[in-house]
């Protein structure tokens, strides 16, 4: 069995020596990719010096990084991890083990933190409110959805379109394998404070906010249906709120005193019927796409038929 580790990094020259190390320790059959990502620090050199197999990815952010690692790579178990020395190395043999014997595709690891520092309030928060969203829109059980650390099947990788530039990626992930109905795992892994030196690259506000986007636009890529009904709702019950004086007024006087109110009712019952006949049409379309990456996926060996043993 093939193991490729593979880490995106930006400015970690702190941090990544002991990441490579630790990972080359711990899955010693697997090769280990560095990824830098326009660094300006000695993270290159470091990670080099480590014994990483060093490549470089020009265009910014986390998502482009991911999309060069998963088209340049050929492995058969995938284990994605953040540069910043925060998740355990040592917990990887068993993700591994756990994922090949188990048959899943996407294993992800569940953070537990033991220090106050390693994990912000404000992340915190986020991580559980932009979780317990994604989770109501796609139903999907994972209470760490944003973590950095996950094991991936080769059929998972390679069947995966990635579309997020940045930090978003991690919920683009998770929403590619629960809408094509990929089993999936959670393992719980300590979860450390950075080292010195070493400075979170994620914006609590700004990084949140794209995350936030993300999901509601992958909520009316993969489920237009409810995406566009929902704006039917919002906009028909509007229509009704701003229309139905105005029926009863004309019902008691016989009169339309208020013909642009009326007016405007009607536009927003117009654009309601609309947006829930594009969430129909949009569906099907969508249910075809569906298909065809279902195919892309099945066509490709799943991790119950590899070696357990990495070579």
């Amino acid at each position: 069995m093939n193991v490729a580790v593979l880490v995106p990094c930006y400015n970690e020259e702190a941090a990544i020596a002991k990441v490579v190390t630790d990972f080359r320790a711990a899955l010693p059959g697997a090769t280990v990719y560095v990824y830098d990502n326009n660094s300006r620090d000695g993270t290159i050199a470091r990670a080099a010096q480590a014994g990483a197999v060093v490549r470089c990815e020009k265009r910014q952010g986390k998502g482009n990084v991911v999309r060069r690692m998963f088209a340049d790579i050929e492995a058969d178990v995938y284990v994605l991890v953040d540069g910043d020395d925060t998740y355990d190395a040592a917990a990887a043999p068993d993700m591994v083990e756990q994922l090949v014997a188990e048959g899943v595709d996407l294993l992800t690891a569940r953070r537990i933190h033991t220090e106050a520092a390693a994990y912000r309030p404000g992340h915190v928060f986020g991580n559980k409110l932009l979780t317990g969203l994604t989770s109501t829109l796609f139903n999907v059980n994972m209470p760490d959805m944003l973590s950095g650390y996950r094991v991936f099947s080769r059929r998972f990788v390679k069947s995966f379109p990635l579309t997020a530039e940045g930090f978003a990626i991690e919920t683009e992930l998770t929403i590619h394998a629960v809408r094509l109905m990929m089993p999936m795992a959670e393992m719980d892994t300590a979860y450390k404070e950075r080292p010195i030196g070493s400075a979170s690259k994620l914006s609590t506000f700004k990084d949140g906010f794209r995350i936030l986007g993300m999901i509601f636009y992958l909520l009316r890529e993969e489920r237009p249906l409810l995406f566009f009904s929902l704006q039917a709702v919002l906009f028909a019950a509007l229509s009704l709120l701003i229309g139905i004086p105005v029926v009863h007024e004309f019902l008691e006087t016989g009169q339309v005193p208020r013909l642009p109110t009326a007016v405007l009712s009607m536009g927003l019952m117009l654009v309601a019927f609309l947006a829930g006949t594009a969430g129909l049409i949009l569906d099907t379309v969508t249910r075809g796409r569906w298909e065809a990456k279902r195919m892309a996926y099945l066509a490709i060996p799943g991790p119950q038929n590899l070696d357990k043993h990495p070579k």
